[in-house]
């Protein structure tokens, strides 16, 4: 495919010495948008309205029965060119096997050749894929999810991670992720709180942009092994009525703007992100995807987004279907695009209209030419012109590969979180126990998560128990309980097994606990159980955050015999574990912890690894105690009656270690500043136990009295940091007037005067903390 590349490249120069003048959109040393722009001119209605569309469901159109490509059969359906293709490397369909790495290439190969070489203007298509947290195919690496990845607050570490997914990708044809979710959660009962960076504004833009740079790098033509990133899901997604997927967010636009929407300024005008998704639910009253202030007013023109605006899948039908704005596919389809979308996924419902709409006068030409410019960008940005084949061979050499698997394992070694530790119970010593237990319907999978592939190695606790002690400890089994009768994710009917199975299987596992000297529970919930819910015949969200189907009582049953136990707990979201708690002395979160999950939490057993995560959303004692979220109102969680706590089980910023640490009293360099002037606050951390560990140390501040309501505290800044026992590091923040800011009872962006609590310590619940005096006067 390269030679043939390079032929015709080579007959273009022969053509070029006939004196044939080469067209500017061909002159890669021309910025984007003057190739783009000449380009554009050259575009019949028909190529540029094809732009806008996407084929997925609809591939069959230019696939023969085996999967591949027919250039026959695609010529009426690509004569004029396409925007986007969803999803390549699936086999068949949608959520079909994926195709392994060099396979997928050599498709990719084929199709690309026909834009080039068969369309009239050589318009190269752009293929996107899912990468929440690995490409969703065959072969490629499998990371934790994201809600895990937040719990490490590695900024440097989100950015080595998703630099390795987009060469994965970029290897075997891909462009275009639809990731990263930015989205804040604050109800968890939502099933997407797994693809979620957690409940914090501050935390999920640092690791927002920090992903970014990991996806695109920095230029403004993208390296060969980047990939465009897409912002999902713009609007409200993370707090909907219930926690129902795409049910309405009810959300006053203060709010919207000071939680919801910071992460997406943050990746806008500091990450660059290429393209941005609208969210499916209604924002402000009116769906995200025909919301023009939205999409225009803020991301456009307030923020200054230079990329793509895509709709989510199907979301444009849903504005008939859901929403019930239009009984016209037509309309919906006009509305959403004069609303500001651009491309529709994952293929042409409203969209195909278009050409209707603009010869009847309800779409403007100019809007049309604004949209497809931006898409042209984008294929230039990328190298698609210049560069748009891949090598084969190569994409098997670098998806999934050894290197790729040592970062997935550091991945999951950081992003476990040591929620309980009573009297340093843990680390084990492989040495005092001849014979162990794993009991929980957990011990023997490993949990990818949504939005996962079929990686090339996967590795449950069980095997990589065997794997690394088996020679040594003898190792006993019983599964305890069984949970969903699937583990298919894409599974459209989702039950819990029959409970008559279960205890018989709890009087087993009691058995096998009792010839142990040690027990390891590994309980909590397995990927399909609490997932995207994304059609009414596809749910995925729970009323309840407890752990299901005799799994409390598997853990009253094995910690009863006093054996030593400890336990590790698998979600998506956070669960209301206080049985757990109140039953063992030691307990780590896990999240779902992607292919070598089996090896970290083992390793974290006997103490090989060192836990260090903190919780990026607090843990509710109840799906009763929702809303649960650090950063609430002086006048929220006044209390219950009759002694229900209201406080969390497990608060923001939560993590233990395997070591100790002291930090001294926070002082401020300066205790008074005016609003040009900073001031940093500083403090001491000691490692004062046996281990070197990592601590993550947090700033918080609190606007004492103000003229809106403000939060109890907010997240300003972390840092994480690695001692040696015994040593110390003084950690040091600066604060400015940006920290100190909000919007006012006019929506002006303000730092008013008066006092501040500076907090610094190592949870939203544990800190010290100092005062600081802003001086009288305003800024805008």
């Amino acid at each position: 495919m390269q030679q043939k590349f390079l032929l015709a490249v080579a007959l273009l120069c022969v053509q070029l010495g006939h004196g044939q003048q080469l067209p500017a959109y061909k002159n890669a040393h021309l910025s984007p948008d003057a190739r783009a722009k000449d380009l554009l001119s050259r575009m019949t209605l028909q190529e540029k309205i094809m732009q806008t569309q996407c084929l997925w469901g609809q591939k069959a159109q230019i696939l023969d029965a085996q999967g591949n490509f027919d250039p026959h059969k695609a010529a009426p359906v690509l004569k004029n060119g396409l925007g986007q293709l969803a999803r390549l490397n699936e086999r068949y369909g949608p959520n079909s096997t994926g195709r392994h790495p060099a396979e997928q290439a050599a498709l990719y190969n084929a199709i690309q050749h026909y834009f080039i070489e068969k369309t009239r203007l050589g318009i190269p298509v752009i293929v996107h894929e899912e990468s929440l947290h690995g490409q969703q195919t065959q072969d490629a690496t499998n990371f934790p999810v994201p809600i895990a990845l937040a719990s490490t607050w590695d900024e440097a570490l989100l950015t080595e991670i998703y630099s390795n997914v987009a060469e994965e990708i970029r290897a075997r044809g891909g462009h275009q992720v639809l990731a990263p979710v930015i989205d804040i959660v604050r109800d968890p009962r939502w099933g997407r709180t797994e693809e979620t960076l957690g409940e914090d504004p501050y935390l999920t833009s640092r690791l927002a942009v920090a992903t970014l740079k990991g996806y695109q790098g920095n230029g403004t033509y993208l390296a060969p092994n980047k990939v465009a990133a897409t912002l999902k899901h713009f609007g409200i997604h993370g707090q909907s009525e219930g926690g129902l997927n795409v049910a309405p967010s009810n959300i006053d636009e203060r709010t919207a703007r000071e939680v919801f929407f910071k992460p997406f300024e943050a990746a806008v005008k500091e990450g660059n992100a290429m393209n941005v998704m609208a969210c499916y639910n209604e924002v402000f009253g009116l769906p995200a995807h025909i919301n023009s202030y939205l999409l225009k007013d803020i991301l456009r023109k307030e923020w200054g987004f230079k990329g793509v605006i895509v709709s989510d899948y199907y979301a444009v039908r849903d504005v008939q279907t859901l929403h019930k704005i239009t009984p016209s596919l037509a309309e919906a389809g006009a509305l959403a695009f004069n609303a500001g979308i651009e491309v529709e996924t994952p293929d042409p419902d409203g969209f195909k209209f278009l050409e209707d709409a603009v010869k009847s006068g309800n779409l403007k030409l100019a809007d049309l030419d604004s949209a497809v410019t931006h898409i042209l960008i984008a294929k230039f940005r990328l190298g698609l012109f210049e560069h748009p084949y891949v090598e084969d061979a190569k994409a098997d050499e670098i998806v999934g590969s050894p290197t790729k698997r040592a970062i997935a394992y550091k991945a999951a070694q950081e992003s476990m979180v040591l929620l309980k530790n009573d009297h340093q119970v843990l680390p084990w010593h492989k040495e005092n126990i001849k014979t162990i237990a794993f009991i929980g319907p957990n011990a023997n999978k490993c949990l990818l998560g949504g939005y996962s592939g079929t990686p090339r190695v996967t590795t449950s606790p069980l095997q990589a128990m065997r794997e690394r002690y088996g020679n040594d400890i003898k190792i006993l089994y019983a599964e305890g309980v069984s949970l969903a009768d699937t583990d298919n994710w894409f599974a459209d009917t989702v039950r819990l097994v029959n409970n008559t199975t279960n205890k018989e299987k709890i009087a087993e596992a009691i058995k096998i606990a009792q010839q142990a000297d040690a027990v390891v529970l590994f309980v909590g919930e397995q990927p399909t159980m609490s997932r995207e819910g994304w059609a009414s015949n596809h749910l995925g969200d729970l009323p309840t955050l407890d752990l299901l189907n005799g799994q409390q009582e598997l853990i009253s049953a094995i910690t009863a015999l006093g054996k030593p136990t400890c336990a590790f707990v698998n979600s998506g979201p956070p669960l209301a574990i206080n049985g757990l708690v109140d039953a063992v002395p030691a307990l780590i979160q896990c999240w779902y912890l992607g292919q070598e999950s089996g090896y970290a939490m083992v390793d974290a057993l006997f103490g090989v690894i060192n836990p260090g995560g903190k919780l990026p959303i607090s843990f509710p004692r109840s799906a009763g105690h929702i809303p649960a979220y650090y950063n609430y109102k002086p006048s929220a969680r006044r209390g219950y009656n009759l002694g229900y706590e209201v406080s969390p089980l497990f608060a923001f910023g939560h993590g233990l270690s395997y070591t100790t640490f002291n930090y001294s009293q926070p002082v401020l360099s300066k205790s008074s500043i005016n609003l040009a002037e900073t001031t940093q606050v500083k403090v001491t951390v000691t490692n004062t136990g046996k281990l070197r560990g990592t601590e993550v140390v947090q700033l918080y501040i609190r606007d004492d009295y103000s003229s809106v309501t403000r939060p109890v505290k907010e997240l300003k800044g972390f840092k994480r940091i690695e001692l040696e026992p015994g040593q110390s590091e003084e950690v040091s923040f600066s604060i400015n007037k940006a920290m100190l800011s909000f919007y006012d009872k006019n929506m002006n962006w303000i730092a008013e005067p008066g006092t501040f609590t500076i907090m610094v310590g190592t949870s939203s619940d544990e800190t010290g903390s100092c005062t600081l005096t802003l001086n009288a006067g305003k800024i805008h």
